[in-house]
């Protein structure tokens, strides 16, 4: 029989990557959709003809409890959020209701639906597996570099402190319920299916913009904040990975390589054979609050316990979302509507 994984977040970019990857290896993916007319789903009926929706709201405790019963799923994968951080400033509440609190409404959802009141009762054996996809931003103002599982947090956006009160909060029903769950503190990652708010798709399109003479030029905040950057179709193969393990534990995934946004740019431009300090155009509003300045990974322990090691490096992760974007306008796509993915 087929193993079953529910996926939260499956419209976003990690989402429609990790659910690719499960079917490769025969499972029956389900993911989660709100109720009211989602205009994502359209893209993933296209790209995933085989993924199963089923209705639910990390806002709503009843429905996520509705879905697991609906779907009795082997592995449960936690990728919804408010996840653009900057909007977090904007709408913090919210952030804080999705990101954090929906961590809570899962964890309750395969608690409540497996029956499971206190860690003697939890056979880990035949137990629903949680992934929760934690973020590099808890890490915030770092306290040390390279970062790992246990530097501590101190996070510099509303979306980094709902990201740590969901990862304590997995660690927290691991230990006091002996469930099956596990964080992935996942540094940046990107591909051609990241949104279009997101700086690493803001310079991949406007580099694709001028290269074909719809823009003149690419407006950008601080050139100087560093990234530990790999590729979305690498790390979702390290969230599966950590959920076959014997141990449920968290793990750091990064490619232990930073690069500045300034690096970003100039790879981008070159890419397109472009010379970037004709175009780009540094502008202060677009600073952050708070800024992260540094973040980098030590994925060491998921190497040496997992086996996971990323496979496309930052050159030609840039260089794809370029050339991406560039066919992308080339044959008349809307970036804005996100309607079609490579």
């Amino acid at each position: 029989m087929a193993r079953r994984a529910l996926i939260t977040g499956i419209t976003g970019q990690d989402g429609s990557y990790l659910a690719e990857c499960l079917l490769n290896q025969g499972y029956e993916v389900a993911g989660l959709a709100r109720g009211q007319a989602n205009p994502r789903v359209s893209r993933l009926r296209k790209l995933l003809q085989d993924v199963r929706l089923v209705r639910g709201d990390l806002l709503d405790q009843g429905s996520l409890i509705s879905a697991v019963e609906k779907v009795q799923p082997d592995e449960v994968y936690n990728l919804g959020a408010i996840s653009f951080v900057p909007m977090s400033w904007e709408q913090a509440e919210l952030t804080a209701e999705v990101t954090g609190m929906g961590v809570l409404r899962m964890l309750e959802a395969i608690r409540v639906y497996s029956g499971i009141s206190s860690s003697r009762t939890a056979d880990k054996s035949g137990q629903i597996r949680f992934y929760q996809a934690s973020s590099s931003e808890m890490f915030g103002q770092v306290r040390e570099t390279p970062q790992t599982e246990i530097t501590p947090f101190h996070p510099r956006s509303p979306y980094g402190v709902a990201k740590a009160y969901g990862h304590f909060l997995t660690q927290n029903y691991r230990e006091s319920y002996g469930m099956y769950a596990v964080s992935g503190i996942l540094f940046n990652h990107e591909s051609p299916r990241r949104g279009a708010e997101f700086v690493t798709r803001k310079v991949s399109l406007g580099v694709a913009r001028i290269k074909l003479g719809l823009a003149a030029e690419l407006r950008l905040g601080n050139m100087e904040a560093r990234r530990d950057w790999g590729y979305a179709g690498d790390y979702v193969r390290a969230m599966h990975m950590m959920l076959q393990a014997e141990t449920p534990e968290d793990y750091v995934i990064g490619t232990g390589r930073t690069h500045t946004v300034r690096d970003l740019v100039e790879t981008a431009f070159a890419a397109a054979g472009l010379d970037w300090e004709r175009y780009v155009v540094t502008d202060q509003t677009l600073h952050r609050p708070a800024e992260v300045d540094l973040l980098c990974a030590d994925p060491k322990k998921a190497r040496t316990q997992l086996g996971w090691e990323p496979s496309v490096s930052f050159e030609e992760l840039v260089a794809m979302m370029v050339e991406a974007d560039i066919k992308l306008l080339s044959d008349g796509g809307d970036p804005d509507q996100d309607s079609s993915w490579p």
